[in-house]
């Protein structure tokens, strides 16, 4: 299959073979040709697991912020629900949402419940479960504190969370960030990692954007950004 210009100069710039250290990477990603749109520059990071199945999850807040605001639906009564709609909510109510989503109304993207609702929330698990917009006290999404987790979200908060194969893809920003923006919001992402587990080893660290190759990275390069 022929390729274009811009695939041979992309091959022409990546090392398939090579592990580049953080710095060269992010340098490379800005330097290759641009296509017509934004894209997006995506972190892929293979952390080395036991043989026991682990559980890491957490939420962080990039410092360069990047993205559509997210739709949020807030499960809350009396007092809540003014709270809510006073913070931003785009949805606030209790049973008659949840008639709505049973109906087969998912136009949101992030749901929160105070305690007193998870009897009404847990009967749309089936629903919101499999989409990943279950409310769970982990990760702060069943909250009486909805001013300061609407604000979060609305700021920019984002979840990671690490597959069975011990992997976490995450979003770190745009193409038209500076290398020095990426770089801070990927430390953001790389010290919530250590903070959940303080001794992680990588088997692998690929930096990608959208239309991009798959760059290799040094994952003691990711250690010396601490």
């Amino acid at each position: 299959m022929k390729r274009g210009k811009r695939y041979r100069k992309i091959k022409e710039m990546v090392d398939s073979k090579k592990l580049y250290p953080f710095d060269e990477a992010l340098g490379l990603t800005k330097d290759m040709p641009h296509v017509k749109f934004d894209e997006t520059v995506d972190l892929s990071l293979r952390l080395v697991t036991g043989k026991q199945k682990e559980v890491l999850r957490t939420t962080i807040s990039f410092p360069h912020q990047f993205g559509s605001l997210k739709k949020i639906l807030v499960f809350a009564k009396g007092e809540k629900v003014k709270e809510a709609q006073e913070s931003g909510a785009d949805f606030v109510g209790a049973e008659d949402l949840a008639e709505k989503i049973t109906g087969g109304w998912v136009d949101f993207d992030v749901v929160l419940a105070t305690p007193e609702t998870m009897p009404i929330v847990t009967k749309l698990g089936r629903i919101l479960g499999p989409k990943g917009l279950m409310p769970n006290p982990k990760n702060e999404t069943v909250t009486s504190d909805l001013p300061r987790i609407i604000k979060e979200i609305k700021g920019g908060r984002r979840e990671i969370k690490m597959d069975e194969a011990g992997i976490i893809q995450v979003s770190i920003g745009k193409r038209s960030h500076s290398p020095e923006q990426l770089k801070e919001n990927s430390k953001v992402v790389f010290d919530a990692i250590m903070k959940l587990k303080p001794l992680a080893e990588f088997k692998s660290i690929i930096l990608t954007s959208t239309m991009g190759p798959r760059i290799k990275i040094e994952p003691r390069s990711m250690r010396n950004e601490e």
